[in-house]
């Protein structure tokens, strides 16, 4: 047993996910690497966003793989128990368990990163099988090419975030390509290797040119649906762990509907919905509905080409905002030194990183907890011109509707027309909505905005219901070529009012008053008018 050979606080770190109230059994994977232990010789990358349950994964693997102690007590009660045969792997083998991260956090450069790891690595094995004759100036992959032709033995490797070298500043495109040909020579092309399991953020095989590491298998979010119900909660999971949270917790703040609309939003391939899981245990952990998204080097990254208007990207951004879908042709983002030179390609890493969802040829932003992050972005961020100065005036907007100041509302809206560079060709419905979304941007810090789109053309209804009790309900609608107040007595003769106080009641929450808000655009004229009705 050593730091990266069969380490037993391996099994402590899965032990203790599986002792917290909202752990998720997803054992079951086990089942389909089983196989490809037994054929030999495979290799697998997994690519998830951050916060996707990538290192659970990867310390369950190795904690029911290792032969470095007993794990039986944790897995007789999961679902992999349940499998047949599934004792014939349980602590069989011997796992070399390295997570990347860690190595990489404690280094100041890419010389002491790779060196401690080569070190650490080549005394476990060397004391693990100290009856081998070892060369004494021998390689990590000599020793383990020594071990197996002397001893039979086969080892399994997890290799937990790959990729987080990349991001350190201290790794040159030199390192980078180092560290690669390092993976390759661990992994490819020999005899000792049963399976090498990997996880990162990072599509491996785009990073590496030509044949290099091409023997990995790698799955995307983005691409392959395999394995995806093992990363992100699912629907039915989710509801498991609301009905733990209503057992354990008496005065609740988080309703199902919440976990929704802020951590919803995901998609496999095949289109199951997928949630953050790390924020729906966090929300669920703590009573509290809230955004616990951090954003980390790369976001800040992305965000300069959005900035600088790289192909453009900057208008679909504000789509996307605005709660529209973009057409997009998703690849396999590569990683190399984040150059990106198209919109495909910035939204391609976007989705990557979890920024973004991609579903049916098109881009969005998946829920409420990423779109807060893009909105609070718009909104501090001076060097988007038009869009920064149309997400600032979005309070204004706000407040003037609360005091039914129409003259200031249709200011704000003519400006939205009026700029000399404009965001919108502002001709058709989508982008009509468009517009009405971002000059009330600031809404959606205390209201939960939904907006429905209805057959027929000329109008689209939007409802904010407030999150605080007591602060004012907004019917808006939004009719194209004809008067406010046609869009008022729309409001009024679909009962509008009668949905908005049902899901109110339903929260147990009183409001204030109900604004029955009516926009009319005007297409020859080019002009808005408004009108508020207070009940």
């Amino acid at each position: 047993m050593g730091y990266y050979l069969n380490n037993p606080l391996l099994l402590s770190l899965y032990e203790s996910e599986t002792k917290k109230p909202y752990f998720v059994d997803k054992t079951r994977m086990l089942q389909e690497l089983i196989p490809l232990v037994e054929q030999g010789n495979n290799h697998v990358c997994i690519t998830r966003p951050r916060r996707f349950g990538k290192t659970v994964m990867a310390a369950m693997v190795g904690a029911y793989f290792s032969k470095g102690f007993d794990s039986n007590e944790i897995f007789d009660c999961l679902d992999i128990a349940k499998i047949t045969g599934y004792r014939n792997h349980l602590n069989q083998h011997d796992v070399i368990y390295i997570n990347f991260a860690e190595a990489a956090n404690e280094s100041t450069s890419y010389e002491s990163f790779i060196s401690s790891i080569k070190e650490i690595l080549q005394g476990d094995l060397r004391e693990a099988f100290s009856d081998v004759k070892f060369r004494k100036s021998g390689t990590i992959i000599q020793d383990l090419r020594m071990i197996s032709a002397q001893t039979k033995t086969k080892f399994l490797l997890v290799f937990d975030e790959w990729d987080c070298i990349f991001h350190k500043k201290y790794t040159t495109r030199d390192d980078r390509e180092s560290f690669i040909n390092f993976l390759a020579a661990l992994t490819k092309d020999t005899g000792y290797v049963s399976l090498s399991y990997m996880t990162g953020v990072l599509p491996v095989a785009k990073y590496s040119s030509g044949s290099t590491i091409n023997n990995f298998i790698e799955y995307t979010m983005a691409t392959d649906d395999k394995f995806s119900e093992y990363f992100g909660f699912t629907e039915s999971e989710v509801d498991e762990l609301y009905r733990r949270y209503k057992a354990k917790v008496n005065k609740r703040n988080v309703s199902r509907e919440d976990l929704k609309f802020w951590y919803d939003g995901y998609h496999t391939p095949q289109s199951e919905r997928m949630y953050n899981p790390r924020s729906v245990v966090l929300a669920l952990d703590r009573n509290r509905i809230r955004s616990y998204w951090t954003t980390t080097g790369p976001y800040s990254e992305i965000a300069d080409y959005i900035v600088n208007d790289i192909d453009g990207v900057r208008k679909d951004v504000a789509l996307m905002v605005a709660g529209e879908a973009v057409p997009a042709d998703v690849e396999e983002f590569a990683a190399t030194a984040m150059h990106l030179s198209t919109r495909d390609e910035i939204f391609s890493a976007m989705v990557v990183y979890g920024f973004l969802n991609y579903e049916d040829g098109k881009v969005h932003i998946p829920n409420k907890e990423l779109m807060d992050e893009f909105a609070k972005a718009i909104r501090r961020e001076k060097k988007l011109g038009y869009i920064y100065d149309l997400a600032n005036a979005s309070g204004r907007m706000l407040l003037a509707t609360l005091k039914g100041d129409t003259k200031t509302m249709e200011e704000i809206l003519q400006f939205a027309h009026d700029t000399e560079t404009p965001l919108l060709d502002y001709n058709n419905e989508t982008e009509l909505t468009a517009i009405v979304n971002l000059v009330y941007l600031a809404a959606r810090d205390t209201y939960y905005v939904e907006r429905e789109n209805k057959a027929g053309e000329g109008y689209v209804d939007f409802i904010f219901y407030p999150e605080r009790p007591g602060d004012d309900g907004i019917i808006l609608e939004l009719k194209v070529d004809d008067t406010p107040e046609a869009a008022i007595q729309q409001i009024k003769d679909r009962k509008y009012v009668l949905k908005f106080q049902g899901k109110m009641a339903e929260k147990k929450r009183h409001t204030g008053r109900i604004l029955m808000v009516g926009i009319g655009y005007d297409k020859k004229k080019k002009d808005h008018h408004c009108k508020v009705e207070f009940l």
